[in-house]
C-alpha cells in the first residue's frame, strides 16, 4: 500500500500551492482535485504539473456537479458539452501522469450502464481508467471510501485501486492486506488547520500500514 494525499485536504490553498506541499507532508502518491473549470484545461496542468515532483499523481478528480451529470443526458448536444470537458480533464490527467479519473456522478437512468461504458471507453483512449465507487461495467476499475469497506471488500476483491480515509483503522487495513490490496490509501479531510497536522496523520498511517502482519 502507498500513502497518498488528495489536494482536497488542502482546499484552503489554491490547487497549485497544494501541489507544492505533497512531498513535504510525506505523500508517496496523490490525487489532484481540480476545483474549477479554469483548472480543468490542460494549460493549467502544463504550468503546474512539475510541482508534484517526487510524488506520483495517480488520480484526478473534479467537482462532480460541474459537468459529469451532462454525460448521462439523453440529448447528444448536452452529452457533447460534457465530453468536451472530459476531454480537457483527460488531457490534463496525461500531463500530470495520472492513470485514473475518479468519477463521482452515477446517475440513475434507464441507460446508465450504457453511458458508463461510453465514458469508460472515452477515458481509455487517453490511457486513463475510469474509477468509480460502484460499477456495473467491466471496463471500470473501482475505488471505495473507508466506510464502505466492510460491505464491499469481498465482492470487489481484486478491483479496488484506492481507499479514501479521514482516520486510521488498523482492523480495516488488516482486512485490505488480507484481501491482497496493494493500492493507494488516500488521506482526505477538510479538518486540517495546519500542514503539520496533515504530515503527522500521514506518518501515523504509514506506521500502522507498514507494521501490519
Amino acid at each position: 500500500m502507498k500513502i497518498g494525499i488528495s489536494t482536497a485536504s488542502l482546499t484552503r490553498l489554491e490547487t497549485e500551492d497544494a501541489l507544492n506541499l505533497l512531498k513535504e507532508v510525506g505523500a508517496e502518491t496523490s490525487e489532484v482535485y481540480l476545483k474549477t473549470f479554469y483548472e480543468y484545461r490542460p494549460e493549467f496542468a502544463k504550468k503546474y504539473a512539475e510541482r508534484t515532483a517526487g510524488v506520483e499523481v495517480n488520480f484526478i478528480r473534479v467537482n462532480s456537479q460541474n459537468f459529469e451529470p451532462q454525460l448521462f443526458s439523453k440529448s447528444r448536444r448536452v452529452r457533447g458539452d460534457g465530453f468536451y470537458w472530459l476531454d480537457q480533464i483527460l488531457r490534463s490527467a496525461q500531463l500530470f501522469g495520472a492513470k485514473n479519473y475518479v468519477f463521482q456522478c452515477l446517475a440513475k437512468t434507464d441507460d446508465s450502464a450504457e453511458r458508463l461504458r461510453e465514458i469508460a471507453d472515452f477515458c481509455a483512449r487517453y490511457g486513463v481508467n475510469l474509477c468509480v465507487e460502484h460499477a456495473g461495467c467491466p471496463q471500470l476499475a473501482s475505488g471505495i471510501v473507508l466506510k464502505q469497506i466492510h460491505a464491499y471488500l469481498q465482492d470487489m476483491q481484486g478491483t479496488i485501486v484506492a481507499v479514501r480515509v479521514s482516520k486510521a483503522d488498523k482492523k480495516v487495513f488488516s482486512q485490505l492486506k488480507a484481501a491482497g490490496f496493494d493500492g493507494a490509501v488516500l488521506v482526505e479531510t477538510s479538518n486540517f488547520k495546519e500542514v503539520e497536522e496533515l504530515k503527522k496523520s500521514v506518518e501515523f498511517l504509514k506506521e500502522i500500514i507498514y507494521n501490519i502482519k
